[in-house]
């Protein structure tokens, strides 16, 4: 993709996915814009702009992964400097949307913290949000400026599509998620399953029953994230236990914290399909990554030509 706009556009990006912003400014035919990003020796983030960004149309490619504060941190001070530096708009480009999961309060005195960070990047300066996969739709009304939610479901399908595996089968690990499912299960032609379960606690969940018919079925479980492992784990083993062919597993966000991997290699899924918007924190056996690069820069490039951006999504 050429882009014949080049001085009106630029791209920067921090330290959460800086191969990934390389990838997008290549499919632009642009260079990555000079930042320096760093700490204090205290541990606070030093954020400065290396090159003129007045009146120029300012994209940050930031993921606030792990380490999530930091990622979020360096977030808000390139928008803040590029604001500062009279850039004409600043659009946060956030592959994943870190505290999304905390979306509305399951007990008393909680905080709602995913409106919280919505006010924060747009306190910080942000004019526009382009992310992927909201671990909740509605977070996008938590803000105030427009957000534009790309779907990672079409190429995680595509990948799926090129093994052809037989019988598929496509489940949601969770009654939340059948939504996304359903839209694989659409491309893909294949009926449609989902799991039963309770959460007795953060980062703990039990399966309580699969809901459709998996005998001799290659099943693909879908998600928006993959965190400790444990609930695609146990799903996995359940569909395996009920006679099952095999059971892969699809994530637009391989977040894979704490024992994620050792518990994954554990597991009976044949192989795991994710998508580069989080760097993989080691090497993981059994694991396809594809690049959301392409997508990015083309919702980028709608963005800074005012085109549409929902185009995208269907």
């Amino acid at each position: 993709m050429s882009f014949e706009r080049e001085g009106e556009l630029k791209i920067f990006t921090g330290t959460a996915n800086r191969a990934l912003a390389e990838k997008i400014v290549s499919h632009l035919g642009l260079s990555l814009g000079q930042a320096d990003v760093g700490r204090f020796s205290n541990g606070e983030i030093r954020v400065r702009l290396l090159e003129n960004v007045r009146g120029t149309d300012v994209f940050i490619v930031q993921p606030t992964s792990h380490p999530v504060n930091d990622n979020l941190m360096e977030l808000l001070l390139l928008i803040d400097a590029a604001r500062r530096a009279s850039a004409r708009r600043v659009t946060a480009v956030v592959p994943f949307y870190g505290y999304a999961r905390q979306d509305r309060k399951e007990q008393g005195r909680e905080p709602i913290s995913a409106k919280l960070v919505a006010n924060l990047i747009t306190v910080a300066g942000a004019r526009r949000v382009l992310t992927m996969d909201l671990h909740a739709p509605q977070i996008q009304g938590f803000f105030d400026i427009p957000v534009d939610n790309l779907q990672g479901v079409r190429i995680l399908s595509e990948a799926i599509h090129q093994k052809h595996l037989d019988n598929l089968m496509i489940f949601s690990p969770d009654a939340g998620g059948v939504y996304r499912a359903r839209k694989m299960a659409k491309y893909l032609e294949a009926p449609l399953g989902f799991i039963d379960k309770r959460r007795p606690g953060p980062n703990v969940s039990e399966v309580v029953n699969v809901i459709g018919k998996v005998r001799d079925k290659t099943v693909v479980i879908v998600d928006d994230m993959i965190d400790t492992g444990g609930t695609i784990a146990q799903a996995a083993q359940a569909i395996m236990d009920l006679g099952a062919r095999a059971v892969y597993a699809a994530c637009t966000h391989p977040v894979f914290s704490g024992r994620a991997p050792q518990v994954l290699r554990d597991s009976s899924i044949v192989e795991f399909f994710v998508t580069d918007t989080i760097p993989l924190q080691e090497p993981m056996a059994r694991t396809t990554v594809i690049s959301v690069a392409a997508l990015l820069a083309e919702a980028i490039m709608r963005v800074h030509e005012d085109l549409s951006v929902s185009k995208l999504f269907e």
